[in-house]
């Protein structure tokens, strides 16, 4: 029987973008169609355009019942599923996030500006847990707090946190300068699962092992816990073919840049990567089977990706 290849909901960042301009927007994928579709162009003049702000626009996704979460730098956005905004929240602590996961009724959010985890309660729409991660004599440690408070963390980015994975085995966390996935038990005892490469995003546990974007060697990469490995290179173009080639100093602006995974079927993984593309590898063949690109602006860049979980 042919497998049916899944649809996917991608969030993208704009990085460099002035006021006035696009930051990303939220799109449908279908790869059985190798078709992509626009239903949020993010272009907000509320934007903090002071700091670091390489990275504007829309990140992680996460669904609950017929809601779509979907985060933005300092705000979680509530969609329905046509993209309608229902809701939006803030807190104190939040700032700067990356990627979410939804655990039964909460959302877990990655605060980037305070090396935290949030949690979102979705029965109450509040913010009701945080953790901040510490290192403290080449021990990881970290402390919980009640984000409702204003007794909580100073803002701070030692670890840059962009990746939360939450699971019956617990809290999975990790960020481009961990160096590693770490665990948070249930006591909020920090530990190593495993070693990552400097530059990783959206490392979780997966199968027998850890999956993760391996995004300074310009890959998608699969480690088991005996040491297997598998790794996809990813897709690139033409310089020829790529709009505002150069434009970035900071050379953050690149192709090939790895972000954004998700699974399906437990032998298909789908990876983003700049300028916007989303490539479906299976792991069972060792081939990569598809790519869908949005946009060939090499400023436009993948940031979330989860596969549509409604009927289409």
């Amino acid at each position: 029987m042919p497998i049916r290849l899944p649809t996917l909901v991608a969030t993208s960042v704009v990085r460099g973008s002035r006021q006035g301009e696009s930051h990303g927007g939220i799109y449908v994928v279908d790869f059985e169609h190798r078709s992509g579709k626009q239903h949020v162009d993010w272009n907000n003049s509320t934007i903090d355009f002071e700091g670091r702000g390489a990275d504007r626009g829309l990140r992680g996704i996460a669904f609950d019942d017929d809601d779509i979460f979907v985060a933005a730098s300092d705000e979680l956005y509530r969609y329905d599923q046509e993209f309608e905004i229902q809701g939006s929240y803030r807190n104190r602590y939040l700032k700067h996030c990356h990627e979410i996961c939804r655990m039964d009724k909460h959302l877990f959010v990655t605060s980037t500006g305070f090396d935290c985890l949030l949690a979102f309660n979705l029965d109450t729409r509040s913010f009701d847990w945080g953790f901040q991660l510490q290192r403290a004599r080449q021990k990881w440690t970290g402390f919980s707090f009640d984000p409702r408070t204003n007794t909580g963390p100073a803002p701070v980015n030692d670890f840059h946190i962009n990746m939360v994975h939450v699971s019956d085995a617990g809290i999975f966390l990790s960020g481009l300068k961990t160096g590693a996935l770490l665990h948070l038990s249930s006591k909020w005892d920090v530990s190593v699962v495993c070693e990552l490469p400097p530059g990783t995003h959206n490392a979780r546990p997966w199968r027998d092992g850890v999956l993760f974007n391996d995004t300074e060697s310009d890959c998608v990469r699969f480690v088991s816990r005996g040491g297997a490995e598998k790794a996809f290179k990813i897709v690139t173009y033409d310089e020829s073919e790529i709009q505002f080639s150069g434009i970035d100093d900071s050379k953050i602006a690149r192709q090939g840049f790895g972000r954004g995974l998700a699974v399906y079927q437990d032998r298909f993984v789908l990876g983003g990567s700049s300028p916007s593309t989303i490539t479906l590898y299976d792991l069972e063949t060792n081939q990569t089977v598809a790519s869908v690109n949005l946009s060939m602006d090499i400023r436009n860049a993948i940031h979330g990706l989860e596969v549509w979980p409604y009927p289409t």
